[in-house]
């Protein structure tokens, strides 16, 4: 059964509509949310979520402080491999990765991927809303930069909705990706790939934040540029011991 999980800080707006659109009649997911000790009571809802369903699926993990989004999935990730999980997702809280993509990604999981990554940047994808131009641009730049300097076919190199299997989690996140920002999701994707992974690009539709700002600011885009210049050693390292399999929707490709 796969389980999700769900990083928080300060998504109280938000939580309750996403548990529910999860674990909902006839979704037999469990969650694992993980918040920072938000100041806006998000692990309270979370609380009383788990005891209005009285649903063993639904996990909270309450951390001390807010220490990065990688050391969150870190947190989340080593719960649910520790309760034994074959195939992890993982994806935002905000409403933005839409949660009915979640049934095909694991599916081609059991097809043979090792790690499917939700795409806004292939054929079939996209971002709904009303994003300003110089979000788009920012988007758009920090995964091409990304894949330039990496020398990765992934187009969506960035992107935060992901379905692993468990066992590439473990070796490759779990030992290999210390970032704690957002270059998490950039590390991740690299050296799985980068380490011969099987990976695939699943077309979503990126949605608006439902409620609340968003928490990308300056800081978060130095993280990343700096993790991406600090990877392209270790990347070429990996890549030149394995013969990674990369496969978009067309098909596989070596």
């Amino acid at each position: 059964m796969p389980v999700v999980i769900v990083p928080t800080f300060n998504e109280a707006g938000n939580i309750r509509r996403l548990l529910h659109e999860l674990l909902d009649p006839p979704s037999t997911l469990e969650v694992i949310v993980v918040d920072d000790s938000s100041p806006d009571g998000t692990a309270d809802i979370v609380r009383r979520c788990m005891a209005e369903r009285s649903d063993a699926r639904l996990g909270l993990l309450v951390r001390p402080g807010k220490e990065g989004l990688g050391a969150a999935y870190r947190d989340g990730f080593r719960a649910a491999l520790a309760a034994g999980h074959d195939v992890v997702v993982q994806m935002d809280a905000d409403g933005s990765h839409p949660v009915r993509e979640i049934a095909p990604m694991t599916a081609l999981l059991d097809a043979g991927a090792d790690l499917v990554v939700g795409s806004r940047y292939i054929p079939g994808g996209g971002i709904e809303g009303s994003w300003a131009w110089h979000r788009r641009m920012l988007s758009r730049g920090g995964n091409l930069y990304a894949r330039v300097m990496l020398s990765s076919p992934v187009h969506d190199l960035t992107g935060g909705f992901k379905a692993w299997r468990a066992d590439v989690l473990r070796t490759v996140v779990l030992g290999e990706a210390p970032a704690a920002g957002y270059a998490f999701q950039v590390q991740t994707t690299a050296l799985a790939q980068a380490a011969g992974a099987r990976v695939v690009e699943h077309p979503i539709l990126f949605g608006e934040r439902r409620s609340g700002t968003s928490k990308m600011h300056a800081g978060i885009v130095l993280e990343a540029i700096g993790a991406i210049l600090g990877l392209r050693g270790r990347v070429r390292d990996a890549r030149d011991s394995s013969r990674p399999a990369v496969a978009g929707p067309g098909g596989w490709r070596p």
